[in-house]
């Protein structure tokens, strides 16, 4: 039997940023792979402080980019700069990152915006996202059952119920 991943509290937007950073580095790739680099993706994130990373410059993302602690996709590292830009922004714009996440009707409207909102977060990235950090999703076997046949694929959803968050 698989097991959905771990859920966190999130206690402050640096743990907001980490799960969200994950899912991006997932994106084309296996869970399997980004979970085992995480600990040293971690380190070289500084621990995710959103402040930090949204300063980041193209120095700061050209290291990276060598960087063997982290998955080296300059893309990805520049999103992830621009998600912690994003979550500031939203977190100041709502009194908090949280009343942004629960101030949408429905699962649909906030994924719709998750999407337009962030970079590199698809469908299973914003459902694991929201599910990790604690927010309120359909059940896994509804929310898959709707999504389109080829997306997402099974390998991954194999993958996610094996992960850790951590």
């Amino acid at each position: 039997m698989m097991h959905a991943p771990a859920q966190i509290h999130p206690h402050s937007l640096a743990d907001y940023l980490e799960i969200m950073s994950k899912a991006v580095f997932q994106t084309g790739i296996s869970w399997k792979v980004v979970d085992s680099k995480w600990p040293e993706t971690r380190e070289a994130f500084g621990g995710f402080d959103p402040i930090k990373i949204a300063r980041y410059t193209d120095y700061d993302i050209d290291a990276l980019v060598t960087d063997t602690r982290v998955i080296r996709n300059r893309r990805k590292l520049e999103a992830i700069t621009e998600n912690a830009q994003r979550i500031l922004d939203l977190d100041k714009e709502y009194g908090g990152f949280q009343k942004y996440l629960r101030s949408f009707r429905s699962y649909e409207e906030l994924a719709s915006d998750l999407k337009k909102q962030f970079r590199f977060m698809g469908e299973l990235g914003i459902y694991y996202f929201l599910w990790v950090v604690g927010e309120r999703v359909p059940p896994w076997e509804e929310w898959y059952a709707g999504r389109p046949v080829a997306r997402p694929r099974k390998l991954v959803l194999k993958d996610i119920h094996t992960i850790s968050v951590g």
